[in-house]
């Protein structure tokens, strides 16, 4: 494992630590809103890590927002006794960076405990599939994920399904630039070098939703 790898590792398994620690903290309880939940969030992470640094803004959507993308800024909802939601967080350590994201059901509804662990199946189907190449496009990998999530039976709902990721601050993630996302548009195999004859890093993020329920679930980590 190369140095670089190692220390998007090292973060990843960090955020996991933060993650973990959110559920212990009963953080995500009926009740708190989404500004509210981030911002204890937010306190928990510095208190543990020393955190003040996100690579993009900090997500935390329940209900209906959940089947928003990335790009959106939805109104602030309260978390209620039977809803489902997830956190999608950017932070950085010690200059390296980590994005993780995680689905939550609160109460014991089977379509949505159904959504939670379908997409987490999907993610490890996606890493599957992608270790499976020598060579791939970003828009191959975005096709296969639709096709999972018409095999789970739902709908894909992310604009892209990951991004490069690296050391703080990586390559800047501009619009314009497909060859830096998972998206439909991007036909650079995903395995080529960056612009600095580096390795890319890659997220890989799974946004599944259904519109008529009104739900989303998302999973997200490093694809490596």
């Amino acid at each position: 494992m190369d140095l670089t790898l190692k220390n998007l590792v090292e973060a990843e398994r960090k955020a996991q630590q933060l993650f973990n620690e959110i559920e212990n903290k009963h953080i995500l309880i009926a009740g708190n809103s989404e500004n509210k939940i981030n911002e204890l969030i937010f306190e928990l992470a510095f208190n543990m890590f020393g955190i003040e640094k996100y690579w993009h803004k900090r997500i935390v959507r329940c209900g209906k927002n959940t089947l928003f993308p990335y790009n959106e800024n939805p109104e602030n909802l309260i978390l209620k006794k039977d809803d489902i939601l997830f956190l999608d967080f950017g932070p950085i350590f010690e200059e390296w960076e980590a994005d993780f994201g995680r689905t939550y059901v609160v109460g014991n509804d089977p379509f949505k405990k159904k959504l939670k662990n379908d997409i987490e199946k999907a993610w490890h189907e996606g890493k599957k599939y992608f270790n499976s190449k020598t060579e791939i496009t970003g828009a191959q990998l975005y096709s296969y994920c639709n096709k999972l999530a018409k095999k789970y039976g739902w709908e894909f709902g992310g604009e892209i399904a990951g991004h490069i990721i690296g050391q703080y601050p990586h390559e800047k993630l501009e619009k314009e630039d497909k060859t830096n996302y998972i998206h439909p548009e991007n036909h650079t195999n995903m395995f080529d070098l960056n612009k600095e004859g580096e390795k890319k890093n890659w997220i890989l993020e799974i946004h599944f939703i259904n519109k008529e329920k009104e739900i989303g679930g998302f999973f997200e980590q490093l694809l490596a």
